[in-house]
């Protein structure tokens, strides 16, 4: 611990220590972590990471923790977000640069009163630039990956790295980028259009979430990716588990495949839903339902049917 408390030194961000992870997740759930870090600069960073790398301490990467399930035991190791301090974001024609701690509606706006266009339908997502880059989020048939041009990243011994597109493989809910390298930025290059249309496909984006998420409770959005020919909400619904609670975790009435905390959940409340679910549509349909969430310091067993 003696060890882990020199990062203290190193630090002018933010270090906390014993830190509960539920105050970084949209579940509310998770916790304590040995200590949660947002770096000052990019500089601060590869000083902490260096030092990590040194003293072999694991180290998590996350970004506003819309995504995430963390164990009720915590994680032992480090976890270090960009979220309020990596938020760079500039403009230069139709080219972006943004850090990786924007968040997706400050960049969805500001690229709206520019005239560009190619992010709308991420208005209304509840994460930062870099956890969006590595899920390769989208909605209503746009994806993040679709106008990115280059990644740029810093790995465990404190190095940059540019990453043309060309260099990342893409696909539905998945990247190339890897898990031990910090995204530190991304450039994008949109689309001139009228802000009549970029409203109006903001405007259904925005519409369509409203209709069909549970948005007044926390969740962590879809917690299954959709099988081939399939949504994954339908699967669950028809199997009857809609509106199931073990806990105070639910299976959402309003969408099957949101997960919410109606206040006190644990993540063995949510992993028990998860084993139900995967158990019923796999005894159905022989589907097996792949995460889309993340987790921390949960056990592949405790996430899979026992079937």
């Amino acid at each position: 611990m003696e060890s882990l408390r020199f990062l203290e030194s190193l630090t002018k961000g933010t270090i906390l220590f014993n830190e509960p992870m539920a105050k970084h997740t949209s579940y509310g759930i998770g916790g304590p972590v040995d200590a949660y870090i947002v770096p000052k600069d990019s500089e601060e960073l590869a000083n902490i990471l260096k030092y990590s790398n040194d003293n072999r301490f694991p180290v998590y990467f996350i970004g506003s923790g819309s995504n995430l399930l963390v164990s009720d035991q915590g994680i032992n190791g480090i976890v270090i977000s960009p979220r309020n301090s990596l938020k760079k974001l500039e403009f230069t024609n139709n080219t972006i640069i943004a850090e990786s701690g924007v968040m997706l509606g400050k960049l969805v706006k500001e690229s709206t009163k520019r005239n560009l266009s190619g992010l709308e339908s991420l208005i209304g997502v509840p994460g930062t630039l870099g956890g969006a880059l590595v899920m390769n989020a989208g909605a209503f048939g746009s994806e993040i990956s679709k106008y990115l041009k280059y990644v740029k990243v810093m790995n465990m011994k404190g190095q940059i790295i540019k990453y043309n597109i060309n260099q990342i493989k893409f696909s539905y809910r998945f990247s190339t980028l890897k898990k031990d390298e910090f995204i530190l930025s991304a450039s994008f290059q949109l689309l001139s259009e009228t802000l009549k249309i970029i409203e109006e496909k903001k405007q259904f984006a925005s519409m369509g979430r409203k209709t069909n998420q549970p948005l007044k409770y926390r969740s962590a959005g879809s917690v299954f990716k959709n099988p081939e020919n399939y949504a994954a909400g339908y699967l669950i619904d028809q199997v009857g588990l809609k509106g199931k609670k073990i806990g105070d975790a639910q299976i959402s009435d309003h969408h099957a495949n949101f997960f919410i905390n109606h206040g006190n959940a644990m993540a063995k409340d949510i992993t028990s839903l998860i084993k139900l679910a995967r158990k019923e549509v796999f005894k159905k349909f022989s589907i097996q339902l792949e995460l889309e969430v993340k987790t921390i310091g949960i056990k592949k067993k405790e996430l899979l049917s026992d079937d």
